[in-house]
């Protein structure tokens, strides 16, 4: 998944460069468009990879999941089974699959991964909306709007996934410690 994030990046930031290069030599709006969107496009991928490599950077997937943020709230289990996360959860990708391998890692070293995994998405969910601001320049605003709260969708729906499964993970870890 890295992989592919990183091949949209550069593709949709040379992208960019090409239609802001067009635009200027060739004076036609539609080279703003074009420009506008693959810049738009490389936002949400590079930022996903920065705060992504930044994060992992500073906790290397050692966040303490006792802290009251992780805690699983009252409202929550309902939630999930109203949105029937069980029966999606696995469809969505995963970044670094290999953070969640319970063949080579604890289920306590997965539940760090997991709150990691969680406050990524939550930074970008927040960084999602930057993009808005580029409305200063471009006009549009329900475009830049409309494209940052899909963005922001989207990582929302791996909170959802990492919040669900975490205290799943956390009673497979007492089970397994207890059996010991």
């Amino acid at each position: 998944m890295i992989k592919i994030m990183k091949q949209v990046s550069i593709i949709s930031f040379i992208a960019t460069l090409s239609f802001l290069l067009l635009n200027i030599i060739l004076s036609k709006s539609i080279f703003t468009t074009l420009a506008i969107t693959s810049g738009t496009v490389f936002y949400h991928f590079a930022i996903r990879l920065i705060i992504g490599y930044a994060v992992d950077g500073v906790f290397k997937n050692r966040m303490d999941y006792n802290k009251g943020w992780f805690k699983p709230k009252a409202f929550e289990e309902k939630l999930y089974q109203s949105l029937r996360v069980k029966n999606w959860k696995t469809k969505m990708p995963t970044a670094v699959p290999e953070s969640f391998d319970l063949k080579n890692k604890t289920p306590y070293d997965v539940a760090g991964a997991m709150c990691q995994a969680e406050i990524v998405h939550e930074i970008i969910i927040l960084a999602s909306f930057l993009p808005i601001v580029a409305t200063v320049w471009f006009g549009a605003f329900w475009v830049f709007f409309i494209t940052s709260l899909l963005a922001a969708l989207y990582d929302m729906v791996f909170v959802i996934i990492q919040r669900y499964n975490r205290p799943r993970i956390l009673r497979l870890a007492e089970k397994t410690r207890s059996k010991k």
